[in-house]
């Protein structure tokens, strides 16, 4: 097998990175799992360096895919600490990637032989220029990665913390846009801000259909002089950047980014 570098064998570098950078960020929404606690959820979420490169974990969606190179990680570190926690199994069927949330259910099938098999993320890494996953032995194994070390592969996220959405009902989620997602930043766009509420359901239905990735929301706040205030967001927004392309995309100049 051909050396990869894994969380695992960088785990102080990282959790260094996240007390450095962490404290300052405000949390999204995380839900515990079986696997993962929502404290660790909230902490492998959050932006870190390794080697000199700054990664910015994501949301993603059923459905979602990416093409690139994998590896597998293997017995120099069976049992040691994973990134959500867990301890690292090397007979298990779980992954390392540098973005995609802990316990996303991901279907990897390697490009050269056809072979596939889904793991769950529970680690990150590698960080290895162009690898985008790094199966666990035996998952490497299904692939054929013992025999290569590496591979093209095409990864599809299908699920999450143990749950598989069949592939059928994927591309019926995917046309109607009602797939499954996890969330993890709290960026959103303010449309609107209405003294009427009225007013602002009008805001909600009529923005709320541009993009149906975006949840529309009425927030209502207290003025100085007791009088409601109702505003219109947009929730869901990965970054700041996604934000601000929404707002050059549909011209909105008087749309502004919020954190809630």
């Amino acid at each position: 097998m051909r050396k990869t570098i894994s969380f695992l064998s960088i785990v102080l570098l990282v959790s260094l990175t996240f007390f450095s950078t962490g404290c300052s960020q405000r949390s999204g929404t995380y839900k515990a799992t079986k696997y993962t606690s929502k404290a660790r959820h909230k902490a492998t979420m959050r932006s870190y360096t390794v080697l000199g490169k700054r990664y910015h974990p994501t949301f993603v969606e059923v459905g979602d895919k990416m093409k690139g190179i994998s590896s597998w990680y293997g017995p120099n570190f069976h049992g040691k600490q994973t990134s959500n926690g867990e301890r690292y199994n090397m007979n298990g069927q779980t992954a390392a990637h540098k973005t995609w949330p802990m316990d996303t259910m991901v279907k990897v099938k390697n490009l050269d032989n056809g072979k596939s098999t889904i793991v769950r993320i529970n680690d990150r890494g590698p960080f290895v220029k162009g690898r985008i996953i790094d199966c666990s032995y035996t998952a490497g194994k299904k692939l054929g990665l013992d025999r290569s070390g590496i591979a093209r592969v095409e990864i599809q996220v299908v699920g999450f913390a143990g749950k598989i959405t069949p592939q059928e009902l994927i591309a019926k989620q995917q046309r109607t846009h009602t797939q499954e997602r996890v969330m993890i930043s709290d960026f959103g766009v303010q449309v609107g801000a209405f003294r009427r509420y009225q007013g602002a359901q009008v805001y909600k239905k009529q923005y709320g259909v541009l993009d149906r990735h975006y949840r529309p929301v009425i927030k209502r706040f207290e003025n100085v002089d007791g009088a409601p205030l109702y505003r219109v967001w947009l929730m869901g927004f990965r970054s700041e950047e996604e934000a601000r392309d929404f707002i050059e995309k549909f011209h909105l100049p008087g749309a502004f980014i919020i954190r809630k």
